[in-house]
């Protein structure tokens, strides 16, 4: 069993991408690469099987090997979350066990995939989860991606039967997490709250009173700079680094083939790889000319903390 990082739900965490090699299987170097930049680059964690990691498109083999290669090569240097997906209860704990098992710190519970039943079914759906597994869980709280969610009345009643239930990954708006955020604390609800949609409103998300956000990794270096700037009381920087990386944020989420098509192509070109295989959406030309001005404005994958003074 692999010994986890401690766990502590603050900061930026990079949700990897799924490479693919030229025989369509998982390349473990791409993996690898991945966690060494962005853990260079300031992660306080690191997040494997969500939305950009292609999850959805990934086999029950697929997933462990992506988990196991994952805890060998942090080896406890940061914590490590896995989004844990499956229409049943014993499904979603086998998968979480496993995770456990390779070193993860904590989990992030997505909905079963029914989506025509009342909030009461998911409700009892997480805690029946969260009342049986080994490490920390949060959940994705994302209707807008997901199509289903949790109001704040229950998730203040979740973490309250639930002392697993230890943080919150949003997708939606700063306004909304705003919202959200306000009215967990008037329920006297510790909830750490993190959001994601590949940084949009990243400044305005932390004004609001994120914990933290998980992104996905072609402008991490940035987006860790940015909340280093913020967390230091520099937001003249942080905003200045922000308007710099805005249009790439903006081209690569425009929906979620988007990101797992040319995202995935601006992270693995600033960190020395290329794309070899595509499960999802094809490029065109055109986009892959966009990406190509993107990566090269973002430059190779570094540390950017002194970028723009």
């Amino acid at each position: 069993m692999t010994r986890p990082a401690p766990f502590s739900p603050r900061g930026m965490w990079p949700v990897l991408y799924a490479y693919f090699d030229a025989n369509n299987v998982l390349d473990r170097r791409a993996i690898d690469t991945q966690i060494d930049a962005t853990i260079d680059a300031g992660a306080s964690g690191i997040v494997i099987l969500g939305l950009a990691t292609e999850v959805n498109r990934l086999t029950l083999d697929e997933k462990q090997r992506f988990i196991e290669w994952t805890g060998a090569h942090i080896a406890g240097r940061v914590p490590f979350a896995v989004t844990i997906t499956g229409d049943t209860a014993d499904a979603q704990l086998a998968l979480a066990d496993y995770a456990a098992e390779h070193g993860a710190s904590s989990l992030i519970l997505q909905p079963p995939s029914v989506r025509d039943k009342p909030e009461s079914f998911y409700f009892d759906f997480f805690a029946e989860v969260m009342q049986r597994v080994r490490v920390p869980v949060g959940i994705q709280n994302a209707p807008e991606y997901l199509g289903v969610g949790l109001s704040v009345e229950s998730l203040v009643t979740l973490a309250a039967q639930c002392g697993q239930f230890q943080w919150l990954k949003g997708e939606g708006p700063a306004t909304i997490i705003h919202s959200t955020i306000e009215r967990l604390r008037e329920q006297s609800s510790p909830l750490p709250v993190f959001n994601g949609r590949g940084g949009q409103e990243l400044i305005d998300n932390l004004r609001a009173g994120c914990a933290g956000l998980i992104v996905a990794p072609d402008s991490f270096d940035w987006q860790a700079a940015i909340h280093s700037a913020f967390i230091a009381g520099d937001q003249t920087n942080a905003q200045a680094l922000y308007e710099r990386i805005l249009p790439s944020i903006v081209f690569v989420m425009q929906s979620l083939d988007a990101l797992t098509c040319y995202g995935k192509r601006i992270a693995a070109w600033r960190m020395g790889f290329d794309v070899a295989h595509d499960r999802g959406m094809r490029p065109t030309a055109f986009g892959l000319s966009c990406a190509r001005r993107f990566a090269a404005a973002l430059g190779p994958f570094s540390d950017q903390r002194n970028t723009a003074r």
